[in-house]
């Protein structure tokens, strides 16, 4: 399958919500989490989104501490016409304070941080705001009832929440429409199907994975971090980059390589196809943000709209996630995994 330059087919964002290309892009590690960054080779990638009909640009006021917004707004005033703009807020960081961290989802601070996300990426609205994670402490009504305020003030023009379960989706819904949820979907994560895919499915909310290739474990380039991982990419300290639970897991990719073979295609895009079809399986819009610094990446991933898996395939890759070693964060309090284990 390769590269392609033939445009991905469009999709609905959620009842109501903009169309976008059916595959989105994740900025994060465009300047962020992975190393350092090649500017030049960044912005040409940014280029090629779209090029290749790659349309839902996706970054969060915590990537860089803001700096991810910032490194974004010549691109978005070039594009703003041809692109869906999402941004989130909700982990509070300070430059001024490297250790600190907190989950912010009080009505002041969402205010606080819409308006700060506005400045950085030189825009009067934002397309698509998410909630980044949730603190059970506030009411959903509150946060959520501040977040639509934002949408009366022209501020925002669609809500999305990120980790949340599928009673907390529904909750949300009823205070305001939500056109996405961005939770983390993979071969080797799904435990969204627990709950909140089934209450996107039935509330008509867009499914938009992050880290759709699990963090890059997926493409096969990675077998372990401490060798093939440079010393400042936080994939380090992740359960499922290390030791031996990197070693299990590489070993979980003998049936994706040989579908790739089979399809001329890479396993990162058999990985994406995979996610691509839980579309027609659970009977709602999907659309992974893959992230890449690179233009033939780029354009790979999105290539891989294009390729559908043969029922047997489907099959084969049915007990990756089962199978995987490590969690998928050190810590994971912060997911909706960890509270419907409650």
């Amino acid at each position: 399958m390769g590269n392609t330059t033939e445009q991905i087919r469009k999709v609905e964002l959620g009842t109501g919500g903009p169309l976008v290309g059916a595959q989105g892009f994740g900025a994060m590690g465009i300047s962020a989490a992975y190393g350092d960054t090649d500017t030049a080779a960044a912005r040409d990638t940014l280029e090629a989104t779209v090029e290749a009909g790659v349309t839902l640009i996706d970054t969060a006021d915590m990537y860089g501490i803001g700096a991810n917004e910032e490194f974004l707004a010549p691109f978005v005033a070039a594009h703003r016409d041809d692109i869906t703009l999402a941004t989130k807020f909700g982990i509070e960081y300070r430059a001024d304070d490297p250790d600190h961290r907190a989950i912010r989802n009080d009505p002041a601070y969402v205010r606080t941080a819409v308006e700060a996300s506005l400045r950085r990426l030189g825009v009067d609205v934002i397309d698509l705001y998410y909630m980044h994670r949730r603190d059970p402490a506030v009411p959903l009504a509150e946060s959520v009832g501040a977040m639509a305020e934002l949408v009366r003030e022209g501020k925002v023009k669609h809500l999305g929440l990120s980790e949340v379960t599928g009673a907390e989706l529904r909750e949300a819904h009823t205070v305001h429409p939500i056109a996405a949820l961005q939770s983390e979907w993979s071969l080797f994560s799904r435990d969204v199907e627990n709950s909140a895919v089934g209450a996107a499915a039935e509330l008509g909310v867009a499914f938009v994975p992050y880290s759709p290739l699990g963090r890059g474990f997926l493409t096969g380039a990675i077998s372990d971090a401490n060798k093939d991982l440079s010393g400042s990419d936080f994939r380090k300290l992740l359960p499922r980059f290390t030791g031996d639970n990197a070693k299990a897991n590489t070993a979980l990719l003998v049936p994706v390589h040989k579908i790739a073979a089979d399809h001329g295609a890479t396993t990162g895009q058999i990985a994406l196809a995979w996610l691509h079809q839980r579309a027609q399986v659970h009977g709602l819009t999907v659309v992974p943000i893959p992230g890449t610094r690179k233009r033939s990446r780029l354009l790979e991933n999105a290539a891989a709209a294009h390729i559908t898996l043969s029922s047997g395939e489907l099959a084969l890759l049915e007990p990756i996630a089962g199978q995987v070693a490590g969690e998928r964060y050190g810590d994971m309090s912060l997911t909706s995994a960890a509270r419907e284990a409650g």
